[in-house]
């Protein structure tokens, strides 16, 4: 009889090793999927690596990188770094103005930092041959013409046009109307600065103040947002403006047409305007006949040794029984920056 080969035995099983039978984890497919997704989602952000900018991109995404980082305590630091930007033609150079301004009309509570900064930049860049006439294209002239080109765009009517009328509803007007005013009154708030700093002229921003209140078509009401951009262009520059001998006229002038306005009747006897903005214009009269002096709750950023100063004046008018209100301090609308304070006032 043949033998036979013993079969081994196997071995026992525990009760725990029989219920439990080892499986390949199910979510290895949807892992990778989210890995995907999530590079996917990197490429789109960042921008794929195998797409080719233009210069004038890979400007804009530097200096717009810089701008993210701007603050009243680093804008020394930033602007020497914009400034270090090569810029090889009048395209790249209004690329660089027209991302500051922005800046600047997103973020009105920065606007004297963006315009300290436009105020260091002024000599950094190169000129460039105008192909339309023996002035070349220089950083201050490029700022003019971004300054035009805001101010024509953004004062029109806040009113929808049919077309608009059309596809949006009365809610999304209203967002709209609104996001439209803020970007108004920070232009005129960063053009004020930019007066202040030199960068632009007590012309320009005289022209600015009278059309913005009719002052050459009496006969023409102007609308409620361009008189609430007059007075927020006076808060601004004011007492600069009237201590320059063609300012005191447009001051002159722009106030009184204000106050004009303010009482304004129609022909049914009602005021031309709301009460709100006849409050509005009575404090910018207010504020001129106090020397352009007023109480305000700082609405802009400050530095480290603004922050101290200020703390410092808070302690000292408390000490004296002159206590104010926190957060609010007595200024002066319109006065030039520290920094600039023995410069001539005639720019």
């Amino acid at each position: 009889p043949m033998s036979r080969q013993a079969t081994p035995k196997p071995e026992p099983r525990s009760a725990l090793s029989r219920q439990v039978t080892p499986r390949v984890p199910t979510n290895t497919w949807r892992r990778s999927i989210s890995e995907q997704s999530a590079v996917s989602a990197a490429s789109s952000f960042f921008g794929s690596p195998k797409v080719a900018r233009s210069p004038l991109d890979e400007l804009k995404r530097t200096v717009q990188g810089l701008l993210n980082k701007v603050c009243p305590e680093n804008v020394g630091t930033i602007a020497q770094k914009i400034g270090a930007v090569e810029i090889c033609d009048p395209q790249q150079l209004e690329a660089v103005i027209e991302l500051v301004f922005k800046k600047a009309l997103a973020e009105p509570h920065y606007c004297e930092t963006y315009a300290d900064l436009v105020f260091a930049l002024r000599s950094a860049f190169p000129e460039f041959p105008s192909p339309e006439g023996p002035k070349p294209i220089t950083f201050r002239s490029s700022v003019l013409n971004i300054c035009q080109n805001e101010f024509e765009e953004l004062i029109v009517s806040l009113e929808p046009t049919a077309a608009e009328k059309a596809h949006y509803s009365e809610e999304e007007f209203d967002l709209c109307r609104k996001r439209r005013k803020d970007r108004m009154l920070a232009n005129m708030k960063f053009i004020g600065h930019l007066y202040l700093r030199q960068l632009l002229s007590a012309k320009v921003i005289g022209s600015v103040s009278r059309e913005l209140v009719h002052l050459d078509q009496a006969s023409e009401m102007p609308e409620e947002h361009a008189l609430e951009c007059a007075c927020e262009l006076l808060n601004a520059i004011g007492f600069t403006l009237e201590h320059v001998p063609a300012g005191q006229v447009v001051i002159e002038q722009v106030c009184g047409r204000l106050l004009e306005l303010k009482g304004k009747k129609l022909a049914d006897g009602r005021s031309a305007y709301c009460k709100r903005v006849q409050f509005v214009i009575q404090d910018v009269l207010d504020t001129r006949a106090a020397g352009w002096s007023k109480v305000q709750f700082r609405s802009s950023a400050k530095t480290k040794e603004e922050i101290r100063q200020e703390q410092s004046r808070d302690l000292t008018a408390k000490g004296s029984g002159a206590e104010l209100l926190p957060g609010a301090e007595v200024v002066v609308a319109g006065q030039r920056p520290n920094y600039l304070s023995t410069r001539a006032l005639g720019a």
